[in-house]
């Protein structure tokens, strides 16, 4: 059965740093770009940062110096370190492949706030 499961979200101040996980199972993790999203309030879910199989990466110009994703094949796990964050960071952060599987997890939420 394909998964993933989103883990790290929390109550943070600003200039704080969480770092998110996300788990997959049921295909081959290595073999795909993986992904990070988020939806916001009352907005359309983002896609905020993407590493390819190559370990190639690409960030949403919104974190992009802040955040830093990476993965582990073995674990077949994805990271998403936040850094500097700041209250238009809250929101609910979801993973998914490229392309995208259907079934996506429940999120993890990150709320920024003093």
């Amino acid at each position: 059965q394909v998964q993933l499961v989103e883990s790290g979200g929390g109550l943070v101040q600003p200039g704080g740093s969480l770092r998110l996980s996300c788990t997959a199972s049921g295909f081959a993790f290595s073999w795909y770009a993986m992904n990070w999203y988020r939806q916001a309030p009352g907005k359309e879910r983002e896609l905020v940062a993407t590493i390819t199989s190559g370990q190639s990466t690409n960030y949403a110009d919104s974190v992009k110096g802040r955040f830093t994703i990476s993965r582990d094949n073995a674990k077949k796990t994805m990271y998403l370190q936040m850094n500097s964050l700041k209250p238009e960071d809250t929101a609910v952060y979801y993973c998914n492949r490229s392309p995208n599987i259907p079934n996506w997890g429940k999120g993890t939420l990150v709320t920024v706030s003093s």
